[in-house]
């Protein structure tokens, strides 16, 4: 039997992961560093865009509480579109996706192109319908090498 043979128990779990998602962002957007922190796993692992690491959720809250207090204060979380795919279900209880956007800075009307990225997070099921996030790794959104309007 494969991962979510159910379509029930795959709907449940992909509604509960968008509620996680939702949660992170309205953390974000709240400049909450606690309740953003608690989105993840006791021992997650956190890339931001730039390369920097984090290791645990204390460690992804203290970091996000310098930032909410300092340069993304007031900074929004937005949703792109682009990169975005549906959870992917590894094995009961594990969830793989990628989720376009990225952080408009106070008093900026809009996302600028070179703040969009791509995150793919590992997702886990810490009880019924309760999903955290394990991995997170951010990358800045690019074009692929010799993609299409690019010469070779």
């Amino acid at each position: 039997m494969t991962p979510h043979a159910h379509t029930d128990d795959a709907a449940r779990d992909r509604a509960a992961i968008t509620a996680a998602l939702e949660r992170l962002t309205d953390a974000w957007n709240a400049g909450d560093a606690a309740a953003y922190g608690a989105q993840f796993t006791e021992d997650a692992g956190y890339v931001a865009y730039d390369g920097s690491t984090m290791n645990g959720r204390a460690e992804i809250e203290h970091v996000h509480r310098v930032l909410f207090e300092g340069p993304l204060r007031g900074s929004r979380l937005e949703g792109s579109g682009a990169g975005d795919a549906p959870p992917r279900f590894i094995r009961p209880g594990v969830a793989v996706l990628q989720h376009g956007g990225g952080a408009r800075p106070d008093g900026a009307a809009e996302l600028a192109d070179d703040r969009l990225s791509v995150a793919t997070l590992v997702l886990v099921e810490e009880g019924p319908g309760d999903w955290r996030i394990a991995a997170f790794h951010n990358t800045r959104r690019r074009p692929a090498p010799n993609g299409p309007g690019e010469e070779g």
